[in-house]
């Protein structure tokens, strides 16, 4: 008789809270059956096995991290906004790491995909940082890959103890923010001679 309460989004959250405490790659259906208390083939009448429940925990961090973002950046602009996002996604890393494992190199498989919904939705608020920039269009999407890039790289690079030199680290992201919001600034600078803006950063 299944478990009084388990469905998919319970499996999902056993699974997240697992991989951020075990590490992703330490993920079993066996160690969430023992977490939810049930025998290991009862979780499949509810995920279609370890892939799906990775990509199920892969879009549930999509969905928090956007909603990080969200909320961090909401009645902010420029580098407020900019920083606002960083600390959130940063903060969402050190907090959750193996469900933030669960989204590095994770494709839709098409516009169905839950997935290209959440990322959407998770793109939309990093986009509106950019936006505030006014950018060049033709540069838009280099600026979005860019951000992702040096945030994702400066938090893997802090979770993993990367960073091995006595400078203060927290010194050091406030240093890429402002390098970050310079650059962003001069390339802006270079826009305004009567091009215009688009209103929305295209898919990557």
């Amino acid at each position: 008789m299944p478990r009084a309460g388990l469905d998919a989004g319970a499996v999902t959250e056993a699974g997240a809270a697992l991989a951020d405490e075990a590490g992703f790659a330490q993920l079993s259906m066996s160690l969430v059956a023992e977490r939810l208390g049930v025998r290991t083939p009862s979780l499949y009448k509810h995920v279609d096995g370890l892939g799906d429940l990775a990509r199920r925990i892969c879009v549930l961090a999509v969905t928090e991290m956007g909603a990080a973002v969200r909320d961090a950046t909401q009645g902010r602009a420029r580098r407020d906004a900019l920083e606002g996002a960083a600390q959130a996604l940063r903060g969402y890393v050190k907090d959750h790491p193996g469900r933030y494992a669960a989204t590095v190199g994770v494709r839709p498989t098409g516009p169905d995909d839950p997935l290209a919904a959440a990322l959407e939705r998770a793109l939309t608020p990093l986009s509106a940082v950019l936006l505030g920039y006014r950018l060049d269009p033709a540069e838009e999407t280099h600026a979005v890959r860019m951000l992702r890039s040096m945030l994702h790289g400066f938090a893997a690079l802090e979770i993993s103890d990367g960073f091995q030199m006595s400078t203060n680290v927290n010194s050091s992201f406030t240093w890429m923010i402002d390098f970050i919001d310079q650059g962003l600034r001069a390339a802006a600078a270079d826009v305004g001679h009567g091009r215009e803006v688009s209103s929305q950063i295209p898919p990557l």
